[in-house]
């Protein structure tokens, strides 16, 4: 490969878009959402994702500092795992999708679709607690 070649992929990003996360990551993204979604913190889990979008990379070499708190929800090598997943491009968007499809359904309800996160075609379902 001539150093013409290499210079071109020197610069090269990924295309926009979600992450396809691998099967386990996806499993270790709905743990930490359900987890999110029972404690009440959806909204200010999504206003911090949406402001530090463009510092996703940074947020996975964080993880490693963050073990210690993080461990609370996950294992040691789970963690490295997600933290490879946010290395993705297209991470924060698939979490604030994941985390808007769990709160919709519920932490506790069974997910029919998977990792699909396809809208139900209900705009009232799982809008929220019901007015007091």
């Amino acid at each position: 490969m001539t150093w013409r070649e290499e210079w071109k992929k020197a610069f090269a990003v990924e295309k926009p878009g979600a992450a396809t996360p691998t099967e386990r990551q996806s499993e270790l993204v709905d743990t930490v959402c359900k987890v999110v979604v029972r404690r009440q913190m959806v909204t200010p889990a999504l206003m911090t994702l949406e402001m530090c979008r463009p510092l996703n990379f940074v947020a996975a070499q964080a993880m490693h500092f963050f073990r210690p708190i993080v461990s609370v929800v996950l294992d040691g090598p789970a963690i490295a795992e997600f933290a490879d997943f946010l290395e993705q491009r297209g991470s924060v968007e698939y979490l604030c999708r994941r985390l808007e499809h769990w709160d919709r359904i519920g932490p506790d309800s069974e997910d029919p679709e998977g990792a699909s996160d396809a809208p139900s075609g209900h705009p009232d379902e799982g809008s929220g607690p019901p007015d007091v």
